[in-house]
């Protein structure tokens, strides 16, 4: 299964006892059951608007990886890239921010960066 991330929402009173109502009657195991249950049913109606998006901005979904003998190879040729991720971007450890700034020329991450501090300043800073 892919790396999970914890997320925190409010609801009203009234919506969660709604919830713990259905979870109650076995319609769901517990709150979280259901609350995947509902994002999952909501990415499934806008699958086509997310895959339209995707194609139109030249997304890559899933996971990327960048680790320093990749960006070096970039800086060493002079080019520039434009990171756009729905997913997962990750830095391997031993990759700088000075490296970064020389490699990437912009960064639009939807979902989570993993990055080392420095890196994820860099990145916040295109």
């Amino acid at each position: 299964m892919a790396e999970s991330e914890k997320m925190t929402i409010n609801m009203n009173v009234v919506d969660l006892g709604k919830v713990d109502l259905l979870v109650e009657q076995g319609f769901y195991s517990n709150r979280t059951d259901f609350i995947r249950t509902a994002i999952r049913s909501q990415l499934e109606a806008h699958s086509d608007e997310v895959k339209e998006i995707v194609i139109r901005k030249s997304y890559v979904v899933g996971v990327v990886r960048y680790g320093r003998k990749e960006l070096e190879k970039l800086r060493d040729s002079r080019t520039k890239i434009d990171v756009k991720v729905v997913g997962l971007l990750v830095f391997a450890e031993d990759v700088d921010a000075e490296l970064v700034k020389q490699t990437v020329a912009s960064a639009q991450i939807r979902g989570v960066l993993k990055a080392n501090a420095e890196v994820k300043l860099a990145i916040q800073a295109l």
